[in-house]
């Protein structure tokens, strides 16, 4: 396995990863990120790629999220142009694996939209397959807003299941994340047990549980915020956060356990969204993440000047 994390194209992030130790990094491409794909410079991919590989930092996997199952037709066209030309061009960065949201449409039941699932993502597919490439849907729920709406259709199990058998190719797997399915009360183990080889990345993130405020809240979480308090991507729910690998609820011996007798082999990818360790702390936040998950995900090589916590 290889230990890196999420993050957009720099320079700068390439030589915090390369100093820290890192082994691989997931770069966001498409449109709205550095690396926009569409009207970028020639050869702008294969630069970063050698720029990555001199200081021995793998592009582990390319993320692209784009609004796949949107209701408007012309925008779903524009989304499978952009995830398209994601597909065709990764391999260019040196990657084999394009993650995204499979989507969702809060205004529409699940089941009315594997229709569109199976139009996108069986076109996609067929690019995959041709590419000897692979799609890892991420299964963060995307959820939001009041009410709360689901954005990404691929959640949990039984819809893994649906979207599956909707466009039964073995180029669609998963990148794991198992920080959702705690506050969706689902046991991360046993779906991960249960997704098997469709695990082609690992997300590392933790959730950490309040249960004073499950016991005020709900579920569902807050609902009378003041206004302008609630903003979308602040995950304030009132009865859970999310935390770097180590500081939630999570076991994660034996998800490591569960990542080895499924067989896989491939890259762990630290998401670092806890509010804890952000600002000037999130550097920080990533180290401690690295020194907690070296025990499973050994080094490759050895870490430069910046093998400490930023300040230490």
């Amino acid at each position: 396995m290889t230990l890196g994390f999420c993050t957009g194209w720099s320079e700068e992030r390439l030589g915090f990863a390369a100093a820290a130790g890192f082994d691989c990094l997931e770069l966001g491409v498409g449109p709205g990120t550095s690396l926009p794909l569409e009207g970028s410079p020639e050869g702008q991919l294969e630069r970063v790629r050698d720029l990555c590989a001199l200081r021995g930092v793998e592009v582990a996997t390319a993320f692209c999220g784009v609004p796949h199952l949107s209701p408007d037709p012309a925008e779903r066209a524009r989304a499978r142009r952009d995830f398209t030309l994601a597909l065709r061009s990764c391999r260019k960065l040196g990657a084999t694996i394009v993650a995204t949201n499979a989507g969702g449409d809060p205004t529409t039941r699940h089941r009315q939209q594997l229709d569109r699932y199976r139009e996108q993502f069986g076109e996609y597919a067929r690019v995959a397959e041709g590419e000897g490439v692979r799609i890892a849907i991420e299964n963060c729920p995307s959820h939001g807003g009041y009410p709360v709406g689901i954005g990404n259709l691929g959640f949990g199990p039984e819809l893994w299941e649906a979207l599956f058998d909707a466009v039964p190719s073995k180029a669609i797997g998963l990148e794991f994340d198992p920080s959702h399915l705690v506050f969706l009360m689902i046991d991360p183990l046993r779906a991960l047990r249960g997704a098997g080889d469709r695990v082609f990345a690992f997300h590392a993130k933790d959730t950490e549980v309040n249960r004073d405020g499950l016991a005020r809240y709900g579920c569902f979480g807050r609902q009378l915020m003041a206004e302008g308090e609630y903003r979308e991507g602040t995950w304030d729910f009132g009865w859970w956060r999310f935390r770097i690998p180590g500081w939630g609820d999570l076991d994660w011996k034996e998800l490591f356990r569960g990542l080895v007798d499924v067989g896989f082999d491939g890259h762990v990818i630290i998401e670092h969204e806890d509010p804890v360790f952000r600002g000037e702390r999130h550097d920080e936040g990533l180290c401690r993440a690295r020194d907690f998950l070296r025990p499973w995900v050994p080094a490759r090589r050895a870490a430069g000047a910046r093998d400490r916590l930023p300040g230490r």
